[in-house]
This record gives structure tokens, C-alpha cells and sequence, in this order.
């Protein structure tokens, strides 16, 4: 079995397991507005995200010397660890669950929110408590500044969001005025095709078009904003028009609750804090935690998304496990938001193993790249104002010093075995 112990080795691990966590939701995000039914992409992800806890288990967690102390993962299958199995198990059912509320809290009220929200819940209580299982591993005077810079971005992030809706509603209505002017003088670029390049090309015109008729996604300007957003939910698989944002809002709170509980649960399984096995009875490996952390994950999604293909919500189309396997359309970023998923999850636990889970929870730190993939692929603040600029860089700086300041809290577990 391959043993991190190396606090540089866990910190890397660490980096790189924030950026898989960070991407794949916005993978998600992308087929959902494409239309695809998300019970179809979840699906996809869930056996891909299963097949790395399996690689994990049979590679790192079956290579090296099967010690007592550290035994290898076939072995830990046949020993009596029923209380930390137990607490694996739990994990898997709090981190499918919410990520199976995240993808449709994405559709709500995007990308960049629905992280900060839910992300920030995480940190705020999965620290917190994993600080106290690990009985003060990591150094409190830097991990709860860290802790409260999550906080300040949360709070950054809200205005933030506001400030951008207010920004959008401002370019709707100056696209309408736009369009009804155009009208007006009998100049639409619908019902006049010899004008509508003078009236795109001309000065006065350049500047409100580049702004309010790009399409957000692929810079095209085939439509007005009025008519973008119309399209967006005329083609994506959940329809978000009339539904209240607050809704969007308790969904992604609700993500983040789960997401706070399935770190502290793997903590349990892997160090038995409550002293729950046997004397003789070595604790589980963390890749034996991973395996059954995973299972878990996997019968759950397989249950509650097989339910909504028969019985949708949210004017998803209704489909079929038949239509599932037709579906190939997209399915390869399905499997790739999985994959992503599984080593980002993989890497934190084998980082919070060896320098203490509150520190590995620097990961939940997901809007730091989340929101880079909001502007980027979605452009989220495109057109934005001044304003608006400038809080998102304050979140985004927030957000990059709370994970410097999880990460520097880190600190060696003594006689770590896994």
C-alpha cells in the first residue's frame, strides 16, 4: 500500500484535487444548458467517478508490504470494521446527495454562486469539525483566519451576484428600448436585411451591439439578450423561468450541508476518533475508505436517478434507462466530470490523511476555479460593470488567501499508516 507522509507530497495533492473538484461541475453545467437530461450526465459520472475509487484500491492500495498495521485493501475486505465501514458509507450517501442538489442548483443560479454558497457552507463546518477529530492537527491561528476569509468572500460573493443581476436587467432593457426604437423607424434587423449591416457597423450602434446582442456563450450575435435568455431556456433541460432564486439559493445551502458532512464522516472511518473497533483491529486504510465511500455514492445515484428518469422534476423530459443508453450525445464530458470528481476526492482524502482533513478541506475552496470556468465558458460577467469587476476580483483574492491559509495550516499526522 502506498503511504503519503510527505506534508510537501499531501500539499500538492491538495492543488491538484481543487482544480479536478473546481472543473467538473462546470462540465455539468455546460451539458445541462445543452439540453441534455442531467440524469443522463449523472449516470455517466457516477461510473467513472466509481471506476478511479476501484483503480485507487486495486494499485495504491493493494502495491507495497500487507502489514498488520497497515494492511492492504483485500485484506481489509474480510476484517471486522463494521463501525468505520459504517461511517464510510454515510459519506458516500452525504456527498451523492449533494451533488445530485448541486446540478440543478447550477441551473438556478449558475455556477459561480452556487460554489460560493455551497462551497463556503462546507469549509465553514467540515473544518471546523475536522479541526476537532483531528484533536488540533492543524495550526488553529492560521486555519480559522483562513476559515474566516471563506466568510468575507461569501459575503463579497452575494454583493457580487446582485450587482451582476442588476447589471443583466439593465442590458435587457437597453436591448428592448434598442429593439423598439429600430422598430419604430422601421430599421429592425429582423424585417430589413439591406440595412442591418449599416446599423451594426454604424458608431452609435457598434457599442450597444457588442454588449447586449452577443451570445454569452459563443460570442455570436445572432440574437438580442432578450432573445439570448428566451433561447437558453427554451433549449437547457431545466427550466429555471418564474422559479424564485431563493429556491436556487436553499439548494445550493442545502449542497453545502452535505458537502460539510462527508469529509468529518471519512475522517471517522479512517482514524476511529470514537474508539468504535476492536483493539486488534487496524483502522481502515484510506483507499479502503474510498472503495466503500464510493459504493455507497454509486447505489445511491443509481436509486435516486434511476426514480427521476421515470418520474422528472422541473420540466426535465421524462426518459428511461433505455433512452439512458442511447443517449451517447455528450456522454464523454459526463465521464470526464466523473474522472475529474474521483481523483479530486482521491487526492484530498490521501492529503487530509497525512497533514489532517481541516486543512484538506482547502479543496472545498471550488468557486476559486469555478468561477475562473464561469467567466471563461459561460461568461457569467460578461458586459459587466465596473462594480460588479471589482467585487469579483475582491471574492476571487478572498477565496485564493483562504486556500494559502488552510494549506500553510497543515501539519504532519504522527504514525500516520495511511
Amino acid at each position: 500500500m502506498y503511504v503519503m507522509q510527505d506534508e510537501a507530497g499531501a500539499i500538492a495533492l491538495m492543488i491538484v484535487s481543487l482544480w479536478c473538484l473546481g472543473s467538473w461541475p462546470a462540465l455539468f453545467n455546460l451539458l445541462e444548458r445543452k439540453g441534455r437530461i442531467p440524469m443522463h450526465t449523472y449516470l455517466d459520472y457516477t461510473f467513472a467517478n466509481y471506476g478511479v475509487a476501484v483503480l485507487f484500491a486495486f494499485t495504491l492500495g493493494d502495491i507495497g508490504p500487507d502489514t498488520p498495521e497497515a494492511p492492504n485493501f483485500l485484506t481489509q475486505l474480510f476484517q471486522e470494521n463494521g463501525p468505520s465501514v459504517a461511517f464510510a458509507l454515510a459519506g458516500g450517501l452525504a456527498l451523492c446527495l449533494g451533488n445530485i442538489s448541486l446540478q440543478y442548483s447550477l441551473a438556478f443560479v449558475g455556477i459561480s454562486l452556487t460554489e460560493v454558497v455551497s462551497a463556503s457552507v462546507a469549509v465553514v463546518l467540515g473544518t471546523t469539525v475536522n479541526y476537532f477529530l483531528d484533536d488540533g492537527l492543524n495550526r488553529a491561528s492560521i486555519l480559522f483566519p483562513g476559515v474566516l476569509c471563506f466568510l468575507v468572500a461569501v459575503v463579497l460573493g452575494s454583493f457580487c451576484h446582485a450587482s451582476n443581476v442588476a447589471d443583466i436587467q439593465a442590458k435587457l432593457k437597453a436591448a428592448d428600448a434598442s429593439a423598439q426604437t429600430l422598430e419604430d423607424n422601421g430599421s429592425s434587423f429582423k424585417n430589413s436585411e439591406a440595412s442591418a449591416p449599416l446599423l451594426i457597423n454604424h458608431p452609435s450602434n457598434l457599442e450597444t451591439h457588442s454588449k447586449y446582442c452577443a451570445d454569452p456563450e459563443t460570442g455570436g450575435s445572432a440574437a438580442t439578450g432578450a432573445e439570448y435568455f428566451e433561447s437558453l431556456e427554451s433549449h437547457r433541460a431545466i427550466k429555471v423561468k418564474g422559479k424564485s432564486v431563493l429556491f436556487g439559493l436553499g439548494i445550493a445551502f442545502f449542497t453545502g450541508l452535505c458537502c460539510a458532512a462527508f469529509s468529518p464522516l471519512f475522517n471517522l472511518a479512517t482514524n476511529d476518533q470514537f474508539h468504535l473497533l476492536k483493539p486488534d483491529v487496524p483502522h481502515l486504510v484510506v483507499y479502503t475508505t474510498f472503495f466503500y465511500f464510493s459504493t455507497a455514492f454509486l447505489i445511491c445515484s443509481v436509486l435516486v436517478n434511476v426514480y427521476f428518469l421515470y418520474h422528472p422534476v422541473l420540466g426535465i423530459p421524462k426518459s428511461s434507462l433505455s433512452m439512458y443508453c442511447q443517449d451517447r450525445e455528450g456522454r464523454h464530458i459526463a465521464v470526464i466530470a466523473g474522472l475529474l470528481c474521483g481523483i479530486g476526492n482521491g487526492f484530498q482524502f490521501m492529503g487530509g490523511q497525512a497533514a489532517g482533513y481541516a486543512a484538506a478541506d482547502a479543496v472545498q475552496a471550488l468557486p476559486l476555479v469555478g468561477t475562473l470556468w464561469g467567466i471563461v465558458l459561460f461568461r457569467e460577467y460578461h458586459g459587466s460593470s465596473g462594480k460588479t469587476y471589482s467585487l469579483l476580483i475582491a471574492m476571487l483574492f478572498m477565496f485564493a488567501t483562504a486556500v494559502v491559509m488552510l494549506v500553510a495550516s497543515s501539519m504532519p499526522r504522527d504514525g500516520s499508516r495511511t
